[in-house]
């Protein structure tokens, strides 16, 4: 499928674990290319769907070399999120992404620390930036503070842009506020702004947005190509609300995967995040089922 200059659509991809916690690189590669297949321009690992706090560097390692191996166009295709509050591993982190020489990286805030100042917040990702270099390229803030309990503000996005011109390119909006999303496009449209709510998907893209990362890709990818890359709703959106928010979201997600996939290995959720109950499961895959039958 031919894929656009926009930003598009790009899959918060979910994390496959094996019954010992290990990532399932192969199932992992195989999902990342049913997403490409499917319409995605290109995959997002180690975001919040895909579990990226709880990855550490030999996970990073093993899930970009296996990506890498399987033949993906790193430059193009795939995205590496960036969680740390202690610099050194936020720069070893940055530094794999660039080393597998993916399209760009999703950083996200020090979290750790609630109700910082904005400064603080600056000199964290300034100091990183300045120490990666002539590297650095493609950073796209996340900000999702009802996470993070950090947000990268309007004004914090703009005293970045202007520090490091050409370096940050974007931010991911997932937050969820439409007036704020409204705001930042407005007040940023040099950028590449990006929004996590799929509900607000085609709005935003109408408005100058320049597409998504988002959780629902890892379902209905190909229901969400148009309203990405043209801002055409999409009714699936409104379906796969009826399927989530009874249960934690990587619950419903996983539950979904393994259901579409018939990869029983998708149940597995990393601790302190637990798999759902069987009862719950069968409960998401039948909302599933009604909402978009076979």
């Amino acid at each position: 499928m031919k894929r656009s200059a926009r930003f598009g659509l790009s899959c918060a991809s979910a994390t496959p674990f094996r019954a010992d916690m290990s990532v399932d690189a192969p199932l992992l590669v195989r999902h990342a290319r049913w997403l490409l297949e499917q319409g995605c321009d290109s995959v997002t690992v180690f975001g919040t769907t895909g579990e990226g706090a709880s990855l550490g560097m030999a996970d990073r390692i093993a899930m970009l070399g296996a990506l890498d191996g399987a033949g993906f166009a790193m430059r193009t295709q795939i995205l590496a999120g960036v969680m740390a509050n202690a610099p050194g591993e936020a720069d070893d982190q940055l530094k794999l992404a660039y080393d597998a020489d993916c399209r760009a990286v999703l950083l996200a805030p020090p979290s750790y620390f609630k109700n910082v100042p904005e400064e603080g917040v600056y000199r964290w990702v300034a100091s990183l930036l300045e120490r990666t270099g002539g590297r650095a390229r493609d950073i796209i803030l996340y900000h999702i503070p009802q996470m993070t309990g950090v947000p990268f503000s309007i004004a914090l996005v703009d005293r970045l842009k202007r520090a490091f011109p050409g370096v940050i390119i974007g931010v991911k909006d997932s937050a969820a506020i439409w007036e704020e999303t409204e705001a930042l496009i407005r007040a940023h449209g040099d950028l590449a702004i990006l929004v996590g709510a799929e509900s607000q998907l085609a709005a935003a893209v109408k408005l100058g947005g320049q597409g998504t990362i988002c959780g629902y890709a890892n379902a209905i990818p190909s229901s969400l190509r148009n309203v990405a890359q043209k801002g055409k709703d999409h009714a699936d959106i409104a379906r796969m609300g009826r399927v989530t928010g009874r249960y934690h979201f990587l619950q419903e997600m996983k539950s979904l995967l393994a259901h579409i996939h018939k990869e029983p290995g998708w149940l597995n959720l990393r601790p302190p995040l637990v798999s759902v109950p069987k009862l719950a499961e069968k409960k998401i895959v039948a909302r599933f089922r009604e909402e978009f039958p076979a």
